[in-house]
């Protein structure tokens, strides 16, 4: 029992990594907070579902289809949404982001309608069997989809030049600029890659979740793993989204009713009183 508890938190807990990821990725580079992160997660698997089981493509032509939808919708809200807004106060991009979600909601509820949905899963829905521990296919699938994303986006991050850039820009958006680096380039491509993570976390968790328009709910489990792990830190996401994700399993499996929903608050809040900033975090001092 505790293993398969273990497994099924760690799944989750990637799920929830992916989309942290999505948040530091943006907060890193811009320094906005996207409070609609879960939102794009729901809208790539509404997309994927919508190539899949209503336009009848093969899984992989559909998942390259909806990246490809989902990597351009993350340039247009650069573009139109975001880029005018450089420069304005934290305060004012926050709301923007909580209405971008809203709207999102909306629109999805609109043409999706807001009933919910069976995601088709295309792999065999036979559990792995290891002595006694039966691992569910879904739960090995979402682990080791995780993996090999997190996988590559080290490698990109690590040996590409527009990885690398992407670093700079994060760690000084004007010394990044001194150096012929495009800061605005930067910004399109990096709310492009989270729109593109939160896609592949939305496709990996509609199967266990199910389908609908309020799924990007799930994001808000994901900040609070962003800022356990130490906002800013992309070690720190994935690791605060295992950490959120087995808490949160363990506490449903083990503790009575209720504990599930609010245990992983409990945890961010304890380790927070006793690292503010975060697991990862780098404590800054600034000189008044």
């Amino acid at each position: 029992m505790l293993w398969q508890q273990i497994i099924s938190g760690v799944a989750v807990g990637c799920i929830y990594a992916l989309v942290a990821l999505g948040f530091v990725l943006i907060y890193k580079a811009t320094e906005v907070v996207n409070f609609a992160q879960g939102e794009f997660m729901m809208i790539g698997a509404f997309v994927a579902y919508t190539f899949i089981a209503l336009l009848k493509l093969p899984f992989l032509p559909a998942l390259v289809f909806t990246l490809i939808f989902m990597f351009f919708f993350g340039i247009f809200l650069d573009r139109v949404m975001f880029r005018p807004l450089v420069g304005e106060e934290a305060f004012a991009l926050v709301m923007v982001t909580l209405g971008l979600s809203i709207s999102l909601r909306s629109v999805a509820g609109m043409i999706w309608t807001y009933d919910t949905f069976d995601f088709p899963f295309v792999f065999s829905e036979k559990p792995l069997v290891l002595a006694s521990l039966v691992i569910s296919t879904i739960h090995l699938t979402i682990i080791v989809s995780s993996v090999i994303l997190m996988f590559l986006l080290y490698l990109f991050f690590r040996f590409t030049d527009i990885g690398i850039a992407m670093q700079a820009t994060s760690q000084n958006q004007l010394a990044a600029y001194l150096m012929g680096i495009g800061v605005k380039k930067v910004f399109l491509l990096t709310w492009a890659i989270s729109a593109v993570i939160a896609a592949v976390a939305g496709i990996l968790i509609a199967p266990i979740s199910f389908l609908h328009a309020n799924m990007g709910f799930l994001g808000l489990k994901a900040f609070p793993a962003a800022v356990l792990g130490g906002f800013g830190s992309i070690p720190g996401a994935i690791v605060g989204g295992l950490i959120i994700g087995l808490s949160e399993n363990l506490a449903g499996g083990y503790l009575p009713t209720g504990f599930k929903n609010v245990f992983a608050y409990i945890i961010l809040i304890v380790v927070l009183m006793i690292r503010p900033e975060g697991i990862f975090g780098i404590q800054e001092k600034k000189r008044v």
